[in-house]
């Protein structure tokens, strides 16, 4: 086993005494081909390049002598360390960090970045870093090959942004570019870059004195979830789908999250789809009245978040759209929920106002793969002073969520 592991960050400065000295007694060095083709790397020492990390860890477990990992930026900022820290591998590591490529990246764009979400995108996590993206104002992207700048903005595809494209960061070949996220698909970019994703900024912008790393949760934003309908302003249709009650069991039974997208079909004044986006989701809110589109847009600036309008009627609008991750179904009945279906979510949440209705989405769901949950949700508003009644809500509740198997 490897008597010790340094992992030296580099960030295209010259090396630290302390990383000078533990390159000068490393008997094994692994890194990518610029990093061993640095002249501290001892000509006697065995080269690993850096491929797999988890690879080259094991290669390191079981060399005789002492180790050396070079990295980019800091190696214990989404790095090498995490993987070589791996318990089955057994190494005791050292860490020689170095100015992270996110944080090079917002200084040469002159921007704070304690507000930013960071991401890493590989052909795996695309879709994700994408929706964070699409549901956050300011991003850093970690790229990857075959998922960089013009993948990105592919994906982004109707949602503006200002891309500050940084490549080779710290090299003598570093670029800086500035473009808008529909420009950055006609270009070909140089490996390795960091992607600063910025725009669409809701509600009143970043706290003076932040004290939290990314957004603040309590920014521009109220306290609770699944408010009154008078927190929302009316499209001026009556929806039992807008019933807050019916609202908050929605929200818990699709659970969005950061990198979600999600689909709210028959959105009306958005209620839903911005409480979606109040969890970090992406979110389009789809309707085929635009008057309940401009309602949607005006509650995402009220409440801080960030939102996409989609105007069509469903089943049709919904064949270009992205891909999602959970649906809520304000309206479209059976025809919306197998479109819905047919694009395979994770969790599809329906609801119906009489029995025959809800058997009928039911079974809809059914056909489509999706194990069901039905329930029947009953709310009385009272009047505190004397305890009469106000007004009755009954309404089935159906929750689709999509069952391991199937296509």
């Amino acid at each position: 086993m490897a008597d010790r592991v340094t992992v030296i960050g580099w960030d295209g400065s010259p090396l630290t005494a302390a990383a000078r000295s533990a390159l000068s007694a490393a008997t094994l060095v692994a890194g990518a081909a610029h990093h061993l083709a640095l002249p501290e790397v001892p000509p006697g020492a065995e080269r690993v390049r850096l491929g797999s990390v988890g690879l080259a860890a094991r290669r390191i477990a079981g060399h005789r002598g002492t180790a050396v990992v070079l990295a980019d930026g800091d190696p214990g900022f989404f790095g090498v360390v995490r993987t070589l820290r791996a318990p089955e591998h057994g190494l005791e590591v050292e860490v020689v960090p170095a100015v992270s490529s996110v944080a090079a990246a917002f200084a040469r764009a002159g921007m704070p970045w304690d507000d930013a979400r960071v991401v890493v995108a590989h052909q795996r996590t695309l879709r994700r870093a994408v929706n964070v993206c699409r549901a956050h104002p300011k991003v850093a992207v970690l790229t990857s090959p075959g998922a960089g700048p013009a993948e990105l903005a592919l994906l982004l595809d109707g949602v503006h942004r200002t891309f500050v494209v940084c490549e080779e960061l710290g090299t003598t070949r570093e670029q800086v570019s500035v473009l808008t996220s529909d420009k950055a698909a006609d270009h070909t970019w140089r490996d390795p870059n960091v992607v600063l994703v910025i725009g669409g900024a809701g509600g009143t912008g970043a706290s003076a004195a932040p004290w939290l790393m990314g957004h603040d949760p309590g920014a521009a934003s109220v306290r609770g979830w699944a408010e009154l309908s008078g927190e929302y302003d009316s499209d001026g249709r009556p929806d039992i789908a807008q019933d807050p009650t019916l609202r908050a069991v929605q929200l818990a039974r699709l659970g969005p999250r950061s990198g979600d997208l999600v689909w709210d079909v028959g959105s009306s004044g958005g209620a839903f789809a911005v409480e979606a986006a109040r969890f970090g989701a992406a979110v389009l809110a789809i309707d085929a009245n635009p008057a309940a589109q401009t309602v949607a847009e005006a509650a995402a600036r009220r409440h801080g978040v960030l939102l996409q309008t989609v105007t069509g009627r469903a089943p049709h609008v919904l064949e270009s759209l992205p891909e999602p991750d959970v649906v809520r179904i304000g309206a479209g009945g059976v025809p919306v929920v197998t479109a819905c279906a047919d694009r395979r979510p994770e969790r599809i949440a329906a609801h119906a106002t009489t029995r025959d209705e809800a058997e009928a989405i039911g079974s809809a769901l059914t056909a489509g793969g999706y194990a069901v949950e039905t329930v029947l949700l009953q709310t009385v508003g009272l009047d505190p002073a004397d305890w009469t009644e106000r007004e009755r809500s009954v309404v089935f509740l159906l929750t689709g969520r999509r069952t391991t198997g199937a296509p």
